[in-house]
């Protein structure tokens, strides 16, 4: 599901800022942000002030499809301000597929996206997050994870096609004997891409896996930094890495490691490497020119990052 084609069964679905369509399921409650603030008193916790565009999707029983999701850019330079909120019951297991997205390379809009999920105690998510954009584009994506006890979070970014300018910021709230495992993957070409990602290890046991990989090509300039927080004993580990593909870009990773706790264990690795030569050599005997064997190796350093 990578572009609106494909989403026409999406749960919800909005186009410039006019929503298309919601879809409502047994177990399931959708409505726009503002629906919910206006009918849900309690939600109101959850939002930052009152939403004007975004979804609101509430998990209240256990379901057997994946929820869908999302947010194209269709019109020359529109502006998207969205607030969403996805809360998922107790002992409730779920995937979610988000796409936002540019339908042309050309219309310089922007994107700005601020996101809370809630997971409750014994609850899994499995979400998938997918952005395409214009170069011309401008995004900021904010997205909170709360975690309850024993809860598990798989959240997969991935973004190929960066816009101009692109903010991403993920922040994860880990209660008691749950599990965080996230994965970033980046191709990075025309773009100022900045990265922030904390995990917070709050409660006994809770455990925090970060993975990221980074491409700069084409005049893009990354700048990458990822904490883990233990402030109980618990488990966290960070993956770093990034590839510079051509000189008139740059990758900046920063990992750091805060422990409040002296029986938490927390642990990083972080690189940045090049193309090697010996892969360029041999798929150019293979009849590769020297653009596809880029393009080749550059797939397999985003691909392998989805091996976890």
């Amino acid at each position: 599901m990578k572009n609106a084609k494909n989403v026409k069964n999406a749960n919800y679905l909005q186009v410039d800022n006019e929503i298309k369509q919601i879809v409502e399921r047994n177990g399931v409650v959708v409505l726009s942000s503002r629906e919910a603030w206006e009918k849900f008193g309690w939600s109101r916790k959850w939002f930052v002030g009152k939403p004007e565009q975004g979804y609101f999707i509430w998990v209240k029983k256990q379901i057997d499809f994946p929820l869908t999701a999302c947010a194209t850019i269709a019109s020359p330079k529109v502006s998207q301000n969205l607030t969403n909120l996805l809360i998922v019951e107790k002992n409730i297991k779920i995937r979610a597929n988000v796409v936002c997205n540019a339908v042309r390379n050309d219309l310089c809009g922007r994107h700005e996206a601020f996101g809370k999920l809630v997971l409750k105690d014994n609850a899994r998510l499995e979400y998938n997050h997918f952005h395409k954009w214009g170069e011309g584009d401008f995004v900021g994506a904010d997205y909170e994870f709360m975690l309850g006890r024993n809860a598990v979070l798989k959240y997969s970014y991935e973004n190929l096609f960066t816009p101009k300018n692109l903010s991403l910021k993920t922040d994860v709230y880990s209660q008691k004997n749950s599990s965080a495992n996230l994965s970033l993957v980046i191709n990075g070409a025309n773009s100022n891409i900045r990265i922030r990602d904390n995990v917070f290890l709050k409660g006994e046991n809770a455990s925090g896996i970060v993975r990221l990989r980074l491409v700069g090509r084409k005049d893009s300039r990354i700048n990458a930094k990822s904490s883990i927080t233990a402030e109980a004993a618990g488990n966290g580990h960070l993956d770093c890495q990034g590839l510079l593909v051509d000189d008139d870009s740059s990758v900046k990773l920063t990992p750091e490691l805060i422990s409040k706790n002296k029986g938490a264990s927390i642990t990083h690795e972080a690189s940045i490497g090049r193309v090697n030569d010996e892969q360029m050599d041999y798929l150019r005997t293979r009849g590769l020119t020297e653009r596809e064997a880029i393009d080749l190796i550059v797939s397999g350093f985003l691909g392998a990052n989805k091996r976890f």
